[in-house]
Order: structure tokens, then sequence, then C-alpha cells
């Protein structure tokens, strides 16, 4: 891999102030799509998001004053990077352009190249001109939720920001890349004990399931709560398994195969269930009375009782089942829709049994330092299970696209292998994080 002069100082190990003599490069390597591309999907049944995600050079922007460039060692796969390259529900170069609008530093958002991802650990290596917390060489993690600073309601909760949005998806310049363009906003320190790319794997689906579960925005879990986990062995669900058994609830799972089964059993989900048992085959329409019928049964049998909440992010394949098995009083929450976003379910069920949906999205700043903590004192691990090189990514995407893969996916950027990044030995000894990956 060729890299720059700052590249490699910083693979290197330079320290900030050596970091700042050295320039920045004119172009940099990134995964990316393009704008040609769109519409070339029309009529095609496999949307294959390799024919999409293009690796190579990007023209590096002008950064701005509440900006810091970091210098990317890993990034991750999520599901809105399979999205953005099918150009679904939209393409996103419309969020692009809706976006420049705001004022020139938006602007340079809107490019005819959008680069992807929504998850990054790296080095700061340049800071704008307002930024005072934050220094050349610092260690840093991002959170996938740029928010509008100047928006009042930002500092109540920064996902009820009307002007935020998730970087790499509706910005430009996002992760998978050699160097990315973030708001203060979006930084928290690195965990020591972590390597580049166990660091990088947590901040969209660990952030996004905590607020879902733990916050007191999302569901409130509380101890000896039966949560219903759809997707249990993707990387949602193996943080959502982890949160369920550190508050004291019972994680109960549906996966596709075995092998998922015993990966979700290795997370400590107690109740593990194929979707063939209950007579859910890919994302085909279902009766949810039925299906919600047979779930029920299999969860009472196991459990006792009812669930208290549904973790629910597949959508259309499993919402209507989902309003239905959860019990009397409890809490459907959602985060999104990969199987499609038009929901149908009986709505009797909801109101006349007391139901309640919650919309989650993201997570907040606040809520990202919470999981930063809760992986410092080794109470959460991240859900690696497997690394791409940054020349791969679409190789990467296309695992997920296909839910052929098992928690998360990573990329490695500028880091020229897995395990390094650790700066605190003694405390990834005494956490045992030489077995967080499988």
């Amino acid at each position: 891999m060729d890299l720059d002069p700052l590249a490699e100082a910083v693979v290197a190990g330079a320290a900030g102030p050596d970091l700042e003599k050295l320039p920045l490069p004119d172009r940099f390597t990134a995964a990316h799509l393009r704008e040609e591309d769109v519409g070339g999907f029309t009529g095609v049944a496999d949307k294959d998001v390799r024919k999409t995600i293009h690796v190579g050079p990007v023209p590096m922007p002008e950064l701005a004053p509440n900006e810091v460039l970091v210098a990317v060692m890993a990034s991750g796969i999520n599901y809105n990077t399979v999205w953005s390259a099918m150009f679904e529900p939209i393409p996103t170069f419309t969020f692009l352009k809706h976006y420049a609008r705001q004022d020139r530093w938006a602007a340079r958002h809107d490019q005819p190249f959008h680069v992807v991802g929504s998850d990054a650990s790296g080095v700061v290596v340049r800071t704008g001109a307002g930024v005072r917390r934050w220094r050349a060489g610092d260690h840093v993690v991002v959170s996938p939720v740029s928010v509008d600073e100047e928006d009042p309601a930002t500092h109540a909760d920064g996902m009820m920001d009307a002007g935020q949005v998730a970087w790499g998806f509706e910005t430009n310049y996002g992760g998978l890349a050699h160097y990315a363009v973030v708001r203060t906003t979006q930084l928290l320190p690195k965990p020591a004990h972590l390597t580049w790319e166990e660091a990088a794997a947590n901040p969209l689906c660990a952030g996004t399931a905590y607020r879902m579960l733990v916050s007191d925005r999302g569901a409130r879990m509380t101890q000896g709560d039966v949560v219903l986990i759809w997707g249990a062995a993707g990387g949602l669900g193996a943080y959502a398994i982890q949160f369920v058994r550190g508050g004291g609830g019972i994680a109960v799972g549906v996966v596709s195969s075995e092998e998922k089964a015993e990966y979700v059993r290795g997370l400590g989900c107690q109740v593990v269930i194929n979707r063939e048992e209950i007579g859910l085959t890919g994302d085909a329409p279902v009766d949810p009375i039925a299906v919600g019928k047979r779930l029920g049964r299999r969860i009472r049998a196991e459990t006792g009782e009812d669930p208290h909440i549904v973790f629910e992010h597949v959508g259309r394949a499993t919402f209507g089942v989902s309003v239905f098995v959860v019990r009397r009083g409890g809490t459907v929450v959602t985060c999104g829709s990969s199987s499609g976003y038009q929901h149908e379910f009986d709505n009797r069920y909801l109101w006349m049994r007391l139901k309640r949906v919650i919309g989650s999205h993201g997570a907040n700043l606040r809520e990202q330092a919470a999981v930063g903590r809760l992986l410092d004192i080794g109470h959460l691990r991240p859900a690696l299970t497997a690394t791409y090189p940054l020349a791969e990514t679409a190789e990467a995407a296309r695992l997920v696209q296909d839910n052929a893969h098992l928690g998360k996916v990573g990329v490695l950027a500028l880091a020229p292998r897995v395990g390094l990044g650790v700066t605190d030995p003694e405390r990834r000894e005494r956490l045992s994080c030489t077995q967080l990956r499988r």
C-alpha cells in the first residue's frame, strides 16, 4: 500500500507536533460511490454492492473551524453502507445535495463521489481553527452522529436536533478511507486497551443498541426483563445481547443458522430460536398472528412469560410479529427496517393491550460516552468477527448485504495489520481482551 508522508508518519506512531509539520496530501484513498452509477440497478434483482463501491483517490477537502481531520486506522461495515451502495431507498447523493444548502462548509459535501462509512478509529492529524479540546496525535473513535451544536435541541439530546445527520451516510468524507472529516462533537477517546479494529467496531451498533435498551430515551430495560432480539447474530444484535445480559435481563435471540445460534450463545443469549422453526424464511410476507403464536409459545416454554421488550430493526418481515408477540404493556423499540420500510400490523394488539412502539435512532454523545465506559471497564466487548483490508471494502459490504456475517465486519484503513493500536496492554490483559475476537 503506497502511503503519503503524513500517513506513513501516523502508521509509524509519530507524535502530534511532528504530524502537524507534514503536509496534507491533495488526494487520499477512499471507498466511495460515484454519482454516474446511480440508476445502474434499475430492473436488476441482485443489487450487488461490489459493482458500485469503488476504492480509489478522492480530493482532500478544506477543514472547517469546528472539524478535525482523522487519519483512519480502521473502520467498519454497517447496513447503511449497503443501502448507500444499492442507492436505496433513494441515492445518498440526494442527501449530500440537501445537506450542502446549509452553508459554504456543508457545500463541500456535494460532490460526484460519496465517501461512505459510519464507524472509525484513528489519529487526529489536523484541527480546525475553532477546536480547543482535541490535538494532533490524539487517538479517537468517531460517533456516527453529526449534530448542529447551535441548535438548542442539541443541548438536551443531540438526536432531537433537526439538523442531525448520519456521518458517512447523509454526509460525505466518512470512515472507509485513509482520512475522514469529523466534527468535534463526534469525537471520544479511543479505549486504550483495544486494537484499532476492535475500537472501530463499536460506535454505530453499540451506541444504537444502548439507546434502544438502556437509555432513558429507549425501552428502559430493567432486571429480569425478557427481551426478544431479532437478527441476534448481527452487529446490533450482538451488542443488544450483551446489554440484556449485563442488565440482568433474559435475552431471546432469533437467528437463521446453527452457526449463528452457537455465536449468540457464546455472547450470553439464554434462549435461541431459528427463524425456520417459527415459519420465517427470507423476507417474504407472513401471517404475523400465526408466526407470533408459534414464537410466543416457544418463548413462554423457555422463560415462562411473554417478552417485555422486542428489539426490532428487521422491519417489514418481522414488525407485525413484534407488535403481536410483545406482552400487554410491553414495548417494541425500532431503529431500522432492513427488510423494508412499509410495515403492516394489527393495531388492535397495540391499542387494546396498551403496548408501546418507540422509534430510536443512533445515540447522542453522552450515550456514546457511556458505551465507551462500559468498554473501558470490561462490561462490553467488541462484536468484531472478521476484518478486511480497505481495498476489499466491497467484498466486506457484500458479506453484510448477504447476511452471511456474524457480529461486526471490520475494515483496516491505514493500520497495516490487525492487532495494533493497544496503548494499555496491562488493562487488556486484566480484562482478558485477548479473547475478544472469535
